[in-house]
């Protein structure tokens, strides 16, 4: 069981998700029939307490990375996210306990903290320190040995331990290899043949070189029966990564693929979501942000909103409004400028609500005027827009969605000031687009409350 519930891949995440979700609920209907309660009690409450505590746990085991080993991780930041991840669990798990209304919801308390508590340690064993013989890799063969075949060979050996890279099959067209040369498989026999006898579990297609000739559908498609998985490097970056690469991208790939669905439905849930959950966080942050405008007014002169003219849905401007964080005048010639890490413009309350992302809650309000999502790609400056538009392919597809005060490109890529950082976004801006969903939205919430805690990123 532990081999599967570790897998890598969306798989193996959401089994390990369900799996812990279902120890919760049988830990809480358990306690229930120890401490004798009435057996009617035992739906309501194992659906209502447990249900809870079981779906907020896996959100707070997602975000903070407790389903996946993608990224090796040294035993003292392993030991601190499984101390952050049981601090939030155990204090879900009490709030869950003192809102219902079960007239014994002191009695199950106790055994639904140890139970919370349990689980998630074992998670943190599973995922971080359960035996390589335990964890079954996935055997992948790279189709290719040219510069794309070597950024893949890279990419995986960088994130993802669950994977096994077994070797590089060269393509006909291939003349110059990117790959180290005892890494290419002897071509001896074909690419079906040598798949099989070296029992590959997926074949990633990475041919820099893919004139005529270069790619032999007939014996990928012979692997795709044979049980082996068959991807594009496209494909295997978006599902290892969360990523579009735009360098080995074609707009073919984007028109014909799945995703990208912009329909009613999925917008009419998207706009409920926002409304909830905004109002919600606006009368939570209330007193943060009441107290943060007497700190920005008391630090140094000046307003204590700044608004600044974004692009938005469509390529439309709008204005966004955030706590001022920085020096009045701060763009004294009126030319935009990049916002850079341990930027000297920058006032001393600034660094702190930047850190903690406090100067982004009063997009709220523009969430609430439909201008924007809770999440979303971050909405750019039309002077940056312009630039980016002109020197990254795609960007303009980002534009298609709504802009978020939180987005998935915020959450997984660093802090960035540079078109280079802007390109490196947009792939994970383009991945949201083709695939966001009420799911992937709760994901990035999730992992936003991680990356305020732990400061990740902020500038």
């Amino acid at each position: 069981m532990q081999g599967v519930m570790q897998g890598g891949g969306k798989r193996g995440r959401a089994l390990g998700a369900l799996y812990d979700a279902g120890l919760v609920m049988a830990s809480v209907s358990a306690a229930i029939a120890w401490q004798g309660s009435n057996p009617g009690d035992l739906v309501p409450v194992a659906g209502t307490c447990g249900g809870s505590i079981a779906v907020g746990m896996s959100l707070i085991n997602t975000a903070n990375g407790m389903y996946s080993p993608a990224v090796p991780r040294s035993a003292p930041k392993i030991i601190w996210r499984t101390l952050l991840t049981l601090l939030l669990a155990l204090g879900l798990t009490y709030a869950v306990f003192v809102l219902t209304g079960f007239d014994r919801r002191a009695d199950l308390m106790v055994p639904g903290m140890v139970a919370v508590g349990a689980v998630i340690l074992r998670r943190a064993y599973v995922t971080h320190f359960a035996s390589d013989s335990v964890r079954r890799r996935s055997r992948t063969l790279i189709f290719g040995c040219g510069q794309a075949a070597r950024v893949v060979g890279q990419t995986l050996a960088a994130v993802d331990p669950d994977v096994e890279i077994v070797g590089y099959f060269a393509g006909p067209n291939e003349r110059v290899p990117a790959v180290p040369s005892a890494l290419i498989l002897p071509a001896t026999m074909s690419l079906t043949e040598t798949a099989l006898s070296l029992d590959i579990d997926e074949v990633v297609v990475a041919l820099t070189e893919r004139r005529a000739g270069s790619m032999p559908l007939r014996e990928l498609l012979d692997c795709k029966l044979r049980g082996i998985k068959v991807y594009d490097l496209n494909t295997h970056f978006e599902k290892r990564l969360g990523q579009i690469r735009i360098d080995y991208l074609n707009a073919g790939w984007l028109i014909f693929g799945d995703g990208f669905n912009q329909g009613g439905a999925r917008t009419a849930v998207k706009r409920v979501f926002d409304l909830v959950c905004a109002t919600v966080l606006i009368v939570l942050a209330s007193p943060f942000m009441l107290a943060t405008a007497l700190l920005i007014k008391l630090d140094s002169r000046g307003p204590v909103l700044y608004r600044q003219e974004r692009v938005g849905l469509n390529g439309q401007t709008f204005e966004v409004v955030k706590f001022r964080s920085m020096k009045q005048d701060a763009e004294v010639d009126g030319k935009p400028v990049w916002a850079t890490s341990g930027d000297s413009r920058v006032t001393r309350v600034g660094k702190l609500i930047r850190k903690a992302r406090i100067d982004e809650l009063p997009q709220l309000f523009s969430v609430l005027r439909g201008r924007m999502s809770l999440v979303g790609p971050r909405p750019e400056r039309p002077f940056f827009v312009e630039q980016l538009t002109r020197e990254i392919p795609f960007y303009a597809v980002r534009h298609s969605v709504k802009p978020g005060v939180t987005g998935w490109a915020q959450v997984r890529y660093q802090y960035g000031s540079t078109v280079e950082d802007s390109q490196e976004k947009l792939q994970y801006d383009l991945h949201y687009v083709k695939n966001h969903s009420l799911w992937l939205d709760l994901q990035v919430l999730a992992h936003t409350v991680r990356v305020v805690l732990t400061g990740k990123g902020a500038c």
